[in-house]
Parts: C-alpha cells; structure tokens; sequence
C-alpha cells in the first residue's frame, strides 16, 4: 500500500530524491515520512510531514534533508543532499491515519548506500 522507491548508491557528497507514492486503498492519511534502518541498528525516525505541511527532521539530518509531499498529500519526497557514509541504511516509508485509534502503515523499504 506503500510504494517506494529512488534509492541506490551514491558517493559521499552526492544527492538522492527517495519517493512514496500511498495506493488509494489508503484515506485520510494524516502523517507521511521516512524511517532508516542501517545493519545492527536500531529504526530510526529520519523526517516527518503531516497533513499541515508541518516537518519533522532527526537532528542528524537537519539542513541537509528535505520532506515534501504533494498536493493530494498521497506521495511524499525526500530530498537527499552532502550525504554520508552514516546514511547508509534502508529507508522505510511510513504513514499514519486516524481510524477508530491510529493505523500504522510501512512500506517495504529503499536501499541507500553512500560510498566513502
């Protein structure tokens, strides 16, 4: 329900535009965003936007990553610059609705590697 995509290798410096388009099975999505998980690590939060346009950003990517979404608020982008080699991970899409409590949604995951 989640479909990402856009990742790949990149040397360190480089840039990446990550992407996560929600099918329409998915309404009245509040919160869209990414999540990374690098090998023996814990999931991390790396940005958030919800349906205001409100952003949320991991201090360790503030000022070099961008979060975007679209008008219809069912994709949302992730600008990728001066990445690191610390990036490395997969990035998960994620997304958030307001049924009868909160429904989670994940998507499958992008593989980002950034080369030293």
């Amino acid at each position: 329900q989640l479909q990402a995509s856009g990742g790949g290798l990149v040397q360190a410096g480089g840039s990446l535009k990550l992407s996560c388009a929600a099918s329409g099975s998915i309404r009245s999505i509040s919160s869209m965003g990414w999540y990374r998980q690098a090998p023996g690590k814990e999931r991390q939060l790396v940005a958030l936007i919800d349906d205001r346009g409100a952003t949320r950003y991991a201090d360790s990517v503030k000022g070099r990553f961008t979060i975007s979404r679209d008008n219809a608020k069912t994709t949302v982008y992730l600008q990728m610059y001066s990445l690191k080699p610390e990036d490395t991970a997969v990035y998960l899409c994620y997304a958030d609705r307001m049924a009868v409590g909160w429904v989670y949604y994940w998507g499958q995951g992008t593989q980002v590697t950034v080369s030293s």
